[in-house]
């Protein structure tokens, strides 16, 4: 009997880790409220409410961040748009790791980079902040600078002492011109992230 019931914990718990392997943590950067909606620094809210839109989803305000999911062959993506500001990022995602039990190799943080030109793609695996608050406090709380991340380049087009106001300025029309078509990139960057993995996924999309 004992026996009998030692074997179905581990069976459980085979189950248990094999489902986490299937579920991926996918966090789009930004800050709350209309005024931040349009502007460059929310591409990561931008790309989760764009893949919202393609595939029909809704967004329901839960702990710490407003929160959509999704199913494709087996796997279900999670996507999460903290509630906390740019620079507490962390803390909703560490939330959402442990809530979901998701594994840290299975999280995509998607965010800004200033030193891409615009609509760039890099994916990488680690890497330092570059000074982004959000990836900053991510780094942090996780206590790892070793997590996936998609940067998109919004390029460094401003002058001397202007980069906030260019951050938190709006698109211009011809970026807007550009944006559906690496929007529509991104949301397939995503799908091949939990159906591909990561390394697939940079070699298919990295300065693509």
């Amino acid at each position: 009997m004992w026996q009998f019931l030692s074997n179905l914990f581990k069976k459980k718990n085979h189950i248990e880790a094999q489902d986490s392997m299937k579920k991926f943590l996918i966090v789009g950067l930004g800050n709350m409220g209309e005024k931040y909606a349009s502007t460059r620094h929310n591409i990561g809210f931008k790309v989760l409410d764009y893949f919202a839109k393609q595939e029909d989803l809704s967004f329901k305000t839960e702990k710490l961040g407003d929160v959509s999911t999704y199913k494709l062959k087996g796997r279900t993506f999670i996507l999460l748009k903290p509630n906390t500001y740019m620079n507490l990022s962390g803390k909703a995602v560490l939330y959402w790791l442990t809530k979901e039990k998701i594994p840290l190799e299975n999280l995509l943080v998607i965010a800004d980079d200033l030193n891409l030109p615009f609509g760039s793609i890099r994916v990488k695996t680690k890497g330092s902040d570059g000074g982004h608050n959000g990836l900053k406090d991510i780094q942090d709380k996780l206590n790892t600078t070793k997590y996936n991340r998609y940067r998109f380049g919004i390029s460094d087009a401003f002058g001397k002492g202007r980069q906030v106001d260019y951050v938190l300025g709006e698109w211009t029309t011809e970026e807007l011109d550009q944006l559906k078509e690496r929007l529509d990139k991104s949301i397939a960057l995503i799908k091949s992230f939990g159906l591909a993995g990561i390394n697939n996924t940079m070699n298919t999309f990295n300065a693509k």
